[in-house]
């Protein structure tokens, strides 16, 4: 697969968003993020979101859903603790600068992990689901939101011309469902349990897959 997205790219790009990424992404990315948390909360236990970013989730977890969290961007996860501090949230066990494609964490070490808008920003999507169903419990759930490319039309013209712009923002707009399709057959491991939906226009989808 394409590595047209490099680590430090990313790393760079969201060290500059640091600052005003709550504005100008947190209401745009509302729904799905809460929508995410929801699901995680009623699967409850231990949960590790990647791509914690500035820690907006957080404070939206039920206080009995132990938290790990995970960033690409040292900038952003200093905004998580402080959030932490700030609204001591006891449950967040951890939060650690790390790369989505090499958790360090042990096999079956959570019964849900949630990346939100994670997985058009990472350089091996497919190889960063694998690690995520690998830290995965069996009969956990992996809950993803993400944008997911048009296949023909107007907005796949778009996102085709927009997508070297966007690579330097720090994502892929080009992302077809078909590449969620083909890793979930070849990892042969989980099943897709949903697929919605969400704002703004649905360009983005709810997807959850439930590892064997």
């Amino acid at each position: 697969m394409s590595n047209d997205i490099d680590r430090a790219s990313v790393a760079k790009a969201y060290a500059r968003w640091a600052p005003i990424y709550d504005r100008v992404f947190g209401p745009v990315f509302d729904e799905g993020r809460k929508s995410t948390i929801a699901i995680a909360d009623k699967i409850g236990g231990r949960v590790l979101d990647v791509g914690i970013g500035t820690g907006l989730s957080l404070s939206d977890y039920s206080p009995t859903t132990k938290i790990c969290g995970v960033d690409i961007s040292e900038p952003m996860l200093r905004k998580a603790q402080e959030r932490v501090r700030i609204h001591n949230l006891k449950n967040v066990e951890t939060l650690s600068v790390m790369d989505a494609k090499h958790l360090a964490f042990a096999d079956n070490s959570f019964d849900a992990i949630v990346a939100q808008y994670v997985i058009t920003a990472v350089p091996d999507p497919e190889a960063t689901l694998d690690d995520f169903i690998r830290v995965l419990k069996p009969g956990g759930e992996l809950i993803l939101v993400n944008h997911i490319g048009a296949e023909s039309g107007p907005r796949r013209i778009f996102e085709l011309a927009f997508a070297p712009i966007a690579r330097r923002l720090g994502w892929r707009p080009e992302f077809p469902w078909e590449r969620l399709v083909n890793w979930a057959a070849k990892h042969g491991g989980v099943e897709l349990a949903e697929r919605r939906p969400m704002p703004p226009m649905g360009h983005f989808s709810l997807i959850r897959y439930r590892k064997h």
